[in-house]
Parts: structure tokens; C-alpha cells; sequence
């Protein structure tokens, strides 16, 4: 028994389960990766199946029977053998910290002898990945097949979609017959006793009374005070006003100082430098000239 036996038997195993006990050390276990995206979503890596060393103890007799079985061994006498065998690969890594499985990877310990695995960069335990490569949308150009066939599916597409649509009958309301007015019965007129006239007595005529006139008073309207102006607050202009015609002052003056110095500095550009620089920076200024 060595290592490239075993690891041979791990692999093909691997291959068609998802386990792999080696009795009194671990268990190689293979779990499926779905498709991923990577190169910021631009290129699609396939599906894969990844191999891992997990140091939970299991029972499971499979890695027996398959070395038994391949070797015209007694199974008692297969146990022992492997047994033995993983027993001295136990001690190895607890030791030297690592052991090459030719063809899978390479078994690590930690300084607390914790086991991972590091499977080999082209190690394929997917049979039916076979093929399957990275495609990067970038540089992908469809071809005329696949062009036809999007052609051809958005065709049925649109042809189903009116088939779909059913349009129900148009259904005409029923027309309504309205109820016949009832007859309004006409209230039969009420015959009033005619009234009896008796005769009235006779009244003395009263006294014409002459109309008073009435005297009407009007009352008095008072006048209201004059309010008079202050003159003082009538020659007051608003704040405003004040501040523009300041700020118009001002403005005015800074342009007639502006236009009186370009113009003196055009017709007597010696006087303009006599105010502007000193007799030292003068005759520095005519050295450089």
C-alpha cells in the first residue's frame, strides 16, 4: 500500500460519490459549485466540483471494499492493511505538516493539527462538466446559427402572443321597457257653502283728525382736527434712495479719478512716475529700460 494507490482509489470514488472516508483520520468530501460571474460580470465561469478534507470522523466501509475488491484481498485483511496504512499517514502529518496526494492535492496541518485540504489547480471531478468553459462577454460573437435561432423563437413568440388574446363577443344590452306611467287621479273639486251676506250696522263717521308736523332735529357734525405735515419728515428721503444716489457719488468720483490718471499718464508719464516710485527706484528702473 502507498500513497499514489490511494490516491488513485480517492479519485475514481470521488467521481461517483460525494464521500470519501479514510477510517480513523477524515473524509474527502466533494460538493458541487454552481456558475459564477467574475472580471466585474463580463466573463461566466461554469459549474465545478470542489474537493475538500473534513476531520469529522465517519464510518463508512466504501474505500474497504473497493481496495478488497480490487486487489483479490479478504475484506478482514483489507481493513487491516489500510488501516496501518492511515494510522502511519496520521502520524506523518502531525509531524511534517503535510502529505502530497498525487493527482488531488496536498493535506496540511496546523500547528494545532487542524487538517485542510488544497486541491491541484487542474483537478476535474466533474464528469459531466466536461467541456465547459469560461465564456467572456467581451470578445463573445454570435454566431449566424445562434442568431437564426433567436430569430426564429422571437417569430413564435409573436405568432402565439395573437392566438393568446381571445376576444370575447360583443354583446348587446337588453333594452329596458319602461312601466307605464300610472293614471294620476284628478282630486275631485270641494264645493264651498256660498257665504251669507249679512247686513252691517251703520257707523258714525268719525272725526277727521289734522295732521301734526313733525319737526326733525339734526344733530351736530363735528370736524375733524387738520393733521399737519411735518416738514421736518416730508424733506426726509427714504433710506434706499439715500444709499443709491451715496453710492452713485462715489462711483461718478472714482471714474473721473480713473480717467484723470490715464490721462496724465499719457501726457506726462514723467510726472506719473515721480508720485508713483521713488528717485532710487527710478534710476533702477531706467538701468533695466
Amino acid at each position: 500500500m502507498d500513497i499514489d494507490l490511494l490516491s488513485k482509489m480517492v479519485k475514481e470514488l470521488i467521481l461517483d460519490n460525494d464521500k470519501v472516508v479514510l477510517p480513523g483520520l477524515g473524509c474527502f468530501v466533494a460538493e458541487m459549485v454552481p456558475a459564477t460571474f467574475s472580471d466585474k460580470g463580463y466573463t461566466i465561469n461554469p459549474p465545478y466540483r470542489k474537493l475538500y478534507f473534513r476531520s469529522k470522523p465517519d464510518m463508512d466501509e466504501m474505500l474497504v471494499d473497493f481496495y478488497a475488491s480490487t486487489n483479490a484481498l479478504e475484506r478482514d485483511v483489507a481493513c487491516r492493511i489500510l488501516g496501518d496504512f492511515i494510522s502511519e499517514l496520521r502520524t506523518v502529518i502531525h509531524t511534517k505538516k503535510v502529505i502530497v496526494f498525487p493527482g488531488l492535492g496536498r493535506l496540511r496541518a496546523t500547528k494545532e493539527n487542524n487538517l485542510f485540504f488544497i486541491a491541484d489547480e487542474d483537478l476535474d471531478i466533474y464528469p459531466a462538466g466536461i467541456g465547459l468553459e469560461p465564456i467572456s462577454l467581451k470578445t463573445h460573437q454570435e454566431t449566424e446559427q445562434e442568431v437564426s435561432e433567436a430569430v426564429v423563437g422571437l417569430r413564435s413568440i409573436l405568432d402565439e402572443a395573437p392566438a393568446a388574446v381571445q376576444t370575447e363577443p360583443e354583446t348587446k344590452p337588453e333594452p329596458v321597457i319602461a312601466p307605464e306611467p300610472e293614471p294620476v287621479l284628478e282630486p275631485e273639486p270641494v264645493l264651498e257653502p256660498e257665504p251669507v251676506h249679512e247686513p252691517e250696522p251703520e257707523a258714525d263717521p268719525a272725526p277727521i283728525a289734522e295732521p301734526e308736523m313733525e319737526i326733525q332735529v339734526v344733530p351736530e357734525i363735528e370736524l375733524l382736527p387738520e393733521v399737519k405735515s411735518d416738514p421736518e419728515t416730508e424733506g426726509k428721503k427714504p433710506f434706499w434712495k439715500r444709499f443709491l444716489l451715496i453710492a452713485g457719488i462715489v462711483m461718478a468720483a472714482l471714474l473721473v479719478l480713473l480717467v484723470a490718471y490715464v490721462v496724465l499718464a499719457h501726457l506726462a508719464p514723467d510726472f506719473m512716475d515721480s508720485i508713483l516710485y521713488t528717485p532710487e527706484e527710478l534710476e533702477i528702473l531706467n538701468r533695466t529700460l
